[in-house]
């Protein structure tokens, strides 16, 4: 039998309202994927895409028009599926006057914790965080990348199993995202499941195992990311202490092909960024043109 996914999103379809009579916009359009436990998943998409009513259909904040969507298992409208999930949003509020160990205290016991087991935690998450020696400073005096963090430890009070963060760097200097995206790989460590919404698209290459692209409230690309950043009309042939020789009939064998032609020996990836471009904005155009981001990515790897 199959492991339970962490999180399963199938046929999830959400329309609301318009404004002034205009009838009824359709935000998410029949989007379907699972997260298994331990994984960290990246949804990435361009403002109004659907990613955030999305998350938000999965934390039972939105009811879906259609579809369904459950955590480890429980119907995500019911709010006891939602005791093992941690939520970072992308601009969380807190008191500026409290400090961070006070910070975390009181989320601590909104949870139902006391005593000395919330001493401990708080203790525990600091640390975690790399925020041990700023714990009695107020939060009004903290930067942006050390409030992001301080929202992480709130989001990890009652030990979730499952961690949503929505675009967890967003306005972080480059130190502060690198400590997030360090933080996001121990968390994976401990055996977190973690589901990433952003538009940093060179932090999800580097954190996340799979992928989701979408586009217009649909899910127009998903996979391994491994999977999908591989240029799909190239094989890569690696050879170790090769011979000029070798070298050189592996060529002549190339050039007796009709149609082959050995480009170059190297690795033949893409990029997240260039992959996301070509999904969304050269969908639009149609302009789709795979050849061209290949010797794109070789110009720049030639730079």
């Amino acid at each position: 039998m199959s492991e339970t996914p962490a999180v399963q999103v199938k046929s999830l379809v959400k329309d609301f309202r318009g404004a002034f009579g205009r009838g009824m916009i359709r935000a998410v359009n029949d989007v379907s994927f699972e997260i298994a436990s331990g994984e960290v998943y990246g949804l990435i998409g361009p403002n109004g895409s659907g990613k955030s009513t999305t998350m938000k259909a999965l934390l039972g904040l939105v009811t879906p028009s259609a579809g369904i969507c459950s955590i480890f298992g429980r119907d995500s409208t019911k709010v006891d599926s939602r005791q093992e999930v941690g939520f970072l949003p992308e601009n969380p509020y807190f008191y500026k006057h409290l400090s961070g160990e006070e910070t975390i205290r009181f989320y601590g016991k909104l949870c139902g914790m006391r005593g000395a087991a919330l001493r401990e935690r708080t203790l525990e998450l600091l640390k975690l965080v790399g925020l041990e020696d700023a714990g009695k400073r107020r939060l009004g005096g903290y930067s942006k990348g050390m409030l992001q963090r301080i929202g992480l430890a709130q989001a990890l009070v009652q030990d979730p199993r499952l961690l949503i963060l929505d675009e967890p760097t967003a306005g972080v200097d480059p130190i502060g995202s690198r400590q997030i995206r360090d933080l996001i790989f121990k968390l994976k460590d401990r055996g977190f499941t973690v589901f990433l919404c952003s538009h940093l698209l060179e932090q999800v290459q580097e954190v996340c195992d799979r992928v989701g692209i979408i586009h217009k409230g649909s899910l127009v690309k998903e996979g391994r990311l491994d999977d999908l950043i591989a240029i799909e009309d190239q094989t890569e042939i690696v050879l170790r202490n090769a011979t000029p020789e070798l070298l050189k009939r592996i060529h002549a064998l190339a050039a007796n092909e009709e149609g082959v032609e050995l480009v170059r020996s190297g690795n033949p990836r893409t990029t997240l960024e260039r992959l996301f471009l070509r999904e969304t904005i050269q969908r639009d155009s149609g302009k789709i043109n795979p050849v061209q981001a290949i010797w794109e990515q070789r110009e720049g790897d030639s730079k």
